[in-house]
């Protein structure tokens, strides 16, 4: 009788996780199809306020969400898709050969994603746009945090497919300007989180008097951190440097998430921007659940985190696939305010790539 009631508990549990994935994925799947939709093809370019190539920053974080998406769900029409974006672009940055702009790079992550999972493509101009780049000497290219998620994960891909050190060792070092030089360093390693740029460094405040810490900011180095660990060895010095600044964050954001399950645009200044966030939600559910299946997050503690999140989430989703809670581009918590379930940010690729990374690594986590 015991076995038996066992055996049906085990059962009941094993269907209980499996319905819950079936969820996650069928809200993956609707606001991606959404996306595919109104961007059939994806070598349009975009238009707002004025005309820009689609290899831009804010569809290059799309198409992260999109291969996360095909791990889980392996249609051919996503990486057909991607492949028709990477080729449309000839499979280099946002400017060519000679950009050092991170938001021109990022493109380059699904380059090296796709050559490596299907091998068509070149990447030889993205070795020659990070060759010139590494041979300025200079690390100081990276003056916002989010542009650590934007170039450094290039670095430590093309690392993934020539074994070449020089890379992650540029890479390192560009990090560490940032983290530690950048306005007198970004990293507040003290409260565990980032301000954006040397123009938010204390002593600047927000309007209650306390440190601006901008969600998505913070979420977009906290990816980062994700997408260079998921790729090295833990065995390596980077690694390791890397895993402590990603449990200093995730201590410091498991605080700062609000009952609801969301984080606001401004991580600890509640009474100014009051309402929820969806990218910043997005990508620490994303850095969370990655943390606990690789056992550096214990799960007792931040898997309730990850459940809410996971709640909070599903609720931004409109029934066509559309995401509210989704703040506009910018550079701190003021922008694109007022956020609400149905305001329209200025570009909806990245939050449509961010919700994409949240929820395929939460699918992970029920699966594990």
């Amino acid at each position: 009788m015991i076995k038996r009631l066992f055996f049906i508990c085990l059962l009941s549990c094993s269907m209980g996780t499996a319905l819950a994935q079936t969820d996650v994925l069928k809200a993956a799947q609707r606001t991606n199809d959404y996306f595919m939709g109104r961007y059939s093809d994806p070598a349009q370019p975009t238009f707002v306020k004025r005309m820009r190539e689609s290899n831009l920053w804010t569809r290059a974080v799309y198409y992260e969400g999109l291969m996360a998406l095909y791990a889980i769900d392996p249609q051919q029409r996503y990486l057909d898709y991607a492949e028709r974006w990477c080729n449309h672009h000839g499979w280099q940055a946002r400017g060519g050969i000679k950009a050092n702009n991170a938001d021109n790079q990022c493109c380059q992550q699904t380059y090296i994603e796709l050559h490596q999972l299907t091998g068509k493509g070149s990447l030889e101009l993205t070795r020659q746009n990070l060759e010139a780049q590494m041979a300025t000497g200079r690390y100081d290219y990276w003056t916002w945090i989010d542009a650590i998620q934007m170039a450094m994960p290039v670095y430590i891909k093309m690392y993934a497919v020539s074994h070449d050190q020089r890379y992650i060792d540029y890479a390192m070092q560009s990090y560490r300007w940032t983290r530690n030089e950048c306005g007198g360093g970004c990293f507040n390693s003290r409260e565990g989180l980032w301000w954006r740029d040397k123009d938010y460094v204390a002593p600047y405040q927000e309007k209650d008097g306390r440190n601006c810490y901008w969600s998505r900011g913070n979420g977009w180095v906290y990816a980062a951190l994700v997408r260079c660990m998921d790729v090295l060895s833990p065995s390596s010095k980077a690694y390791k440097e890397l895993r402590k600044d990603f449990l200093l964050m995730s201590k410091a954001l498991l605080q700062c998430q609000h009952d609801d399950g969301f984080w606001h645009a401004s991580l600890i200044s509640d009474a100014v921007y009051p309402t929820p966030e969806m990218t910043g939600t997005a990508l620490f559910l994303y850095g969370m659940s990655w943390g606990i299946r690789h056992g550096l997050l214990k799960a007792k503690t931040y898997r309730p985190a990850c459940d809410k999140a996971w709640q909070a989430l599903q609720s931004c989703l409109h029934k066509d696939g559309f995401l509210g809670w989704n703040q506009g581009t910018g550079k701190d918590p003021s922008a694109g305010q007022p956020v609400t379930y149905s305001s329209v940010p200025d570009f909806e690729d990245y939050g449509t790539g961010c919700y994409l990374l949240g929820l395929t690594e939460y699918f992970k986590l029920l699966k594990k």
